[in-house]
């Protein structure tokens, strides 16, 4: 099996261009064990969505993708207008609450 090969960048590199949609990229500088750690927490959010059974665990669901998308800096305050301690601490609050709401 190949592996697919990274989107496309804007050439600032805040954007990420698939299927010729801009999207805000993950914040280069989170940590690729914390950006590994975050992105199990949105796919399972993800799951919780398509598998929520009522109104209430899809908005569960939703808040877990919102939080760790906000952690990886793809929402929120755009990660490049940020202080670089601004930002450590936007993924390192996430994670934490994260892992504590959510423990595997």
């Amino acid at each position: 099996m190949t592996a697919k090969p990274p989107p496309e960048k804007t050439p600032d590199g805040h954007f990420v261009v698939i299927n010729g949609r801009r999207w805000r990229a993950t914040d280069p500088e989170v940590p690729e064990e914390v950006a590994a750690r975050l992105r199990w927490h949105l796919m399972a959010g993800r799951r919780g969505v398509r598998d929520a059974e009522d109104g209430a665990a899809e908005r569960a669901a939703r808040g877990r993708v919102q939080r760790a998308k906000a952690a990886l800096g793809e929402r929120g305050t755009p990660w490049w207008e940020e202080s670089g301690e601004a930002r450590r601490r936007r993924w390192e609050d996430g994670l934490a609450r994260l892992d504590a709401d959510y423990p595997e």
